[in-house]
């Protein structure tokens, strides 16, 4: 059933879509100490912020700063989100070289969200995409909305085939396909995935944004790796969150991302059992249990043997 020849990265989005709905304020150094250990723990790819307006989202007023603090660590790509030119001239400003520039699928979450409407906001994001590209810096371009909406619920599978086309012309490196609701189901993410893998350019990689609202979080991130995707988003302990639904839960763990490809025999290059500590610092900072699986489980008496012996 899966096609094991290749391993999967996992981008860990603590940083930003972790913390970017948290009224606590991380300061620059808690922040640091976050992505050194992520780093330590052998994840390979950190979301480090976005930059946008430091009134809309202030736990993201740093981010030019944070980058300048960064001390690049072998391996480990540092990327943000970007969502006009004014935030790509900032990220230019600071030297990041990856980034993730995003449109939604859906109509009224795209005016609620950028107060236009998905081919207005289209045609003012492909500037911004073609600038960064013609700087070098690497482009995720990124399909919201694109499995299902707060608001509307089903998102018309053409319309988003059709944006990641327009995308694919473009040249980015990678398309990403967020379920930023947590609506989808295995199926759907199977089914579009697919869909998408062959309309778009061979050299351009299919990525998936997957929130755990409905508790298919995992199940979908499988069957997009069933699909042929081989990048996946997820955050450290499952933080984050949709405004657009009431108790939704945050994406994907990060360590429960990294134990179901550890347990299919998948390689993530992450020590998920490292990140339980981090977890556990995080939900201190915060007051709250997290809502990530295996950072709560005992290590089983067979595990903890290994481990002792090792």
């Amino acid at each position: 059933m899966y096609d094991f020849s290749d391993d999967i990265l996992i981008e860990d989005t603590f940083l930003r879509d972790g913390l970017q709905v948290e009224k606590r304020l991380f300061s620059i150094e808690e922040k640091l100490h976050f992505l050194t250990a992520l780093e330590a723990a052998g994840v390979r790819r950190i979301q480090v912020g976005s930059f946008v307006h430091p009134e809309r989202v202030p736990q993201m007023a740093d981010t030019d700063a944070l980058f300048e603090r960064i001390v690049p660590k072998e391996g480990v790509v540092y990327t943000a989100l970007v969502l006009n030119k004014a935030g790509l001239d900032r990220a230019m400003a600071v030297g990041v070289r990856h980034l993730s520039i995003s449109v939604s699928a859906s109509e009224t979450h795209s005016r609620k969200n950028a107060n236009r409407s998905v081919d207005d906001g289209i045609e003012r994001i492909l500037p911004v995409i073609e600038k960064a590209l013609g700087e070098g810096i690497a482009v995720r371009a990124g399909i919201q909305s694109a499995l299902g909406c707060g608001y509307e619920g089903r998102i018309d599978p053409e319309r988003v085939s059709e944006i990641a086309r327009r995308f694919s012309d473009l040249g980015v490196n990678e398309i990403n396909v967020a379920d930023t609701a947590g609506l989808a189901n295995p199926r759907q993410v199977f089914e579009l995935c697919t869909r998408l893998r062959g309309e778009i350019a061979p050299e351009v990689a299919l990525s998936l944004h997957l929130h755990d609202t409905r508790g298919l979080g995992l199940a979908n991130m499988i069957a997009g790796i069933e699909a042929g995707v081989r990048v996946v988003d997820a955050a450290l302990g499952g933080l984050g969150g949709c405004p657009f639904v009431p108790k939704a839960t945050g994406n994907i763990a990060t360590e429960d991302a990294a134990f179901a490809c550890e347990q299919m025999g998948l390689e993530t290059g992450i020590d998920w059992k490292a990140l339980r500590a981090l977890v556990a610092e995080a939900e201190e900072l915060l007051g709250r249990t997290l809502p990530a699986r295996v950072s709560h489980v005992p290590v089983p008496p067979w595990e903890r043997a290994v481990e002792e012996k090792a």
